[in-house]
């Protein structure tokens, strides 16, 4: 075995105890306050929270954003999940768009004290995407979806540029659509099994512009899950549109869960 290959080894078997004995460098998120883990929605990574970041540590926390596989439910939940426990306090669980059915289901866990949802699907137990927007128009940003051979779901420049964050400039929705992940079309047709927005306090973003979820289903959700609502004008990426505004509906989170 290779020195880098053992020193790898090493790192993983101790990296419990080097968690639990590991100070917080001066300068840096104030162990007090919680911490925020950001899940990203379809066709996005975590960079999809880049400026939305830089508020919320310039506050003094510390924010985690999860990376999401994008190939099921479960795929993504894990992720999360991993995250959730590496964490030492209490967490604020903030999802986008399809990030919000992952926080649903993740959001059981015992250090999650709060839950956001921004421009995201709210399920309840039994739920799917494909349930929740039953009834609802198609929205138009659906029409520029491109299907590979095996599932796997892209959204075309227009789709991005019109639809997707049809309120960035040109610049940044290229970057976008070069950057997004691929997303595995069968997990809209997943369900989660639990609905912790019943017991644990919520808020919700509605974007009034936007083309990839209704605006009706968005309002419909936040007034199902009795979510602190504050309403954009903002296409489906108002992180990106409008971060100071969604850092500070996180921020209010954070402000009563510290409580």
């Amino acid at each position: 075995m290779g020195s880098i290959t053992k020193n790898i080894v090493l790192a993983a078997s101790l990296g419990s105890a080097a968690l639990a004995s590991a100070e917080t460098p001066t300068g840096t998120a104030d162990k007090h306050k919680p911490t925020v883990v950001l899940v990203h929605g379809a066709f996005a990574d975590g960079s999809a929270w880049s400026k939305v970041i830089p508020l919320l540590q310039a506050k003094g926390l510390k924010v985690v954003a999860v990376q999401n596989p994008l190939t099921s439910l479960g795929d993504d939940v894990a992720a999360t999940r991993r995250v959730l426990d590496m964490q030492t306090g209490p967490v604020v669980l903030v999802g986008h768009s399809w990030g919000g059915v992952v926080i649903t289901e993740a959001g059981q866990h015992e250090r999650v004290k709060s839950l956001v949802y921004v421009s995201a699907f709210a399920p309840s137990e039994g739920q799917s995407v494909a349930d929740l927007t039953n009834g609802y128009p198609t929205p138009s940003g659906f029409d520029h979806i491109i299907a590979d051979k095996d599932g796997f779901l892209t959204l075309s420049l227009e789709g991005v540029s019109n639809h997707l964050a049809q309120d960035l400039p040109a610049e940044e929705t290229r970057l976008i659509e070069a950057t997004q992940g691929h997303t595995q079309g069968k997990m809209f047709e997943e369900k989660v099994t639990v609905a912790p927005w019943r017991t644990k306090p919520s808020w919700y973003v509605v974007t009034t512009q936007d083309h990839m979820i209704q605006p009706a289903l968005e309002e419909a959700m936040a007034k199902k899950i009795s979510a602190h609502v504050v309403t954009l004008s903002s296409g489906h990426t108002p992180q990106l549109s409008h971060p100071a505004e969604v850092a500070q509906v996180i921020l209010s989170a954070v402000a009563d869960t510290s409580k």
